[in-house]
């Protein structure tokens, strides 16, 4: 017989008993851990802990089993979530002209090595619609020309808002998408909406950074996933990989590298927020694997 699984994830003040209280809380409504995992955060004094468990006791009803998590919370001053696993996480994709990542994302949808729905694709430019259409997913082509107004800007980010909400999305994954989130939307999307960036070692930024790396003689390069905030590219880190290259490597070379880590770490970061391993500390997080 299989039983409904959920995922429990929550913090707060580290303290004596939590994982006694939060077990006896799943024993006490018949649920079965499958796995846990926790971490207690000795500069923050934050405990960190994600459970995944099935609720094998047929009399107690989902809402029965949210109140009651409800109450665990309040008691422990926590946040917590919990998600049944069921239910897939709803992910819009942001892409403009570049869209190694977006190809990336879609067969890992299609093939099944991502468990999300994906019920909208959004881009300033036109680029990508007929791959969105190969995937059955609605296009959605909100332009905004070079030097717009701060008006115009505002404008295509209500559009965005209200597709957001029409879909109820959880996810927005920025695969590529090459505008700047006013401050307004990135607190609205606080700690779910993922970008993706190369990382050279030294950094690069603006135009053509590949080139600019080839330049220099650089020897790694890698690629990070971030939550956005309104610091561009500094949000919390959510994971990172490096290739190394060398001096035989022309500029074409290094940039078709640099994409395929881009591509990887973009999609590992997704699966860690849809598997809901991911819990922010500050400016910093916690991925639990």
């Amino acid at each position: 017989m299989a039983y409904p699984e959920y995922i429990l994830t929550l913090s707060c003040l580290d303290q004596r008993g939590i994982v006694l209280r939060v077990s006896g809380f799943l024993a006490e409504h018949g649920c079965n851990i499958i796995d846990s995992d926790q971490f207690g955060d000795a500069e923050s004094k934050l405990f960190f802990m994600r459970v995944h468990f099935a609720l094998e006791d047929a009399s107690v009803s989902d809402a029965a089993l949210r109140a009651g998590f409800d109450a665990l919370c309040a008691n422990l001053d926590a946040k917590g979530e919990l998600h049944d696993t069921a239910r897939k996480p709803r992910v819009m994709l942001m892409v403009s002209k570049i869209g190694h990542c977006l190809n990336d994302l879609l067969f890992r949808y299609r093939s099944g090595l991502l468990p999300v729905e994906i019920p909208a694709i959004v881009s300033n430019h036109m680029e990508f619609y007929q791959l969105a259409a190969s995937y059955n997913i609605p296009f959605h082509h909100l332009p905004l020309e070079a030097g717009a107004s701060e008006s115009a800007k505002r404008a295509q980010e209500a559009r965005v808002i209200e597709l957001l909400d029409t879909h109820r999305i959880d996810l927005v994954v920025l695969a590529r998408y090459m505008q700047i989130l006013s401050p307004e939307l990135c607190q609205a999307l606080k700690g779910r909406a993922i970008n993706i960036h190369h990382s050279f070692l030294p950094s690069f930024k603006g135009a053509r950074p590949y080139a600019q790396a080839h330049k220099r003689g650089v020897k790694l390069i890698g690629a990070t996933a971030h939550f956005v905030t309104g610091d561009l590219d500094e949000g919390p880190i959510i994971e990172q990989d490096v290739e190394r290259v060398d001096h035989a490597m022309s500029v074409d070379e290094l940039t078709a590298i640099g994409r395929d880590v881009e591509s990887v770490v973009l999609a590992r970061a997704v699966k860690w927020f849809v598997e809901h391993r991911i819990l922010l500390n500050g400016d910093k997080t916690v991925v639990f694997s």
